[in-house]
């Protein structure tokens, strides 16, 4: 089996967290998330995830202390999975693997996720309507900053639509086409 680096990109709530929680379990790699820092750094100024990224529009620091630990991950000898939007731009030698996914299902899954403490919404419908924010937002502030759209598929090795499997099946897919090398 091929010891690649592997990228998990993708819609909100397509699942990339958990399938890389399964990719973990199967290969032994650590996961690297900068969504997992980015909602700590969203909690620890008392602000969503949305609200994070509007301010990230007028504050570099924010997408820089995330820029900076996905640049370092070039000089990882280990093979690892990063769960990150731009993980794909940033770790270059990697099998890059984007996750997509109906708005309404993400919304659904998103709402109904416990463990997204920043992420807390009245219903699916709110989740719905700030998701589709949040993606905009995303979207206009890294084609500005990096001149690319993480949603342009073409950049990926592997693109995989999530809506209607199982994690377990998405990382089967991940699987068979990392082992290809």
């Amino acid at each position: 089996m091929s010891l690649r680096k592997i990228t998990i990109t993708g819609d909100l709530g397509s699942g990339k967290s958990v399938v890389s929680k399964v990719l973990k379990e199967k290969l032994g790699f650590p996961i690297v998330s900068t969504g997992t820092i980015q909602r700590a750094m969203a909690a620890e100024l008392g602000v969503s995830t949305l609200e994070l990224n509007r301010l990230a529009e007028t504050d570099p620091s924010i997408d820089q202390k995330i820029d900076a630990a996905s640049i370092a991950l070039n000089d990882e000898p280990e093979p690892f999975i990063s769960d990150s939007r731009m993980s794909w731009f940033f770790i270059k030698d990697a099998l890059k693997i984007y996750l997509k996914v109906d708005p309404k299902i993400a919304a659904a899954r998103i709402f109904g996720d416990e463990n997204r403490f920043s992420e807390a919404y009245e219903n699916v419908e709110e989740a719905f309507n700030q998701l589709g924010l949040r993606r905009a937002a995303e979207i206009e502030r890294f084609i500005e900053k990096y001149g690319v759209d993480y949603t342009d598929l073409g950049q990926y090795d592997l693109i995989i639509d999530t809506g209607s499997v199982t994690p377990e099946e998405v990382a089967s897919v991940i699987l068979a086409r990392h082992a290809c090398g």
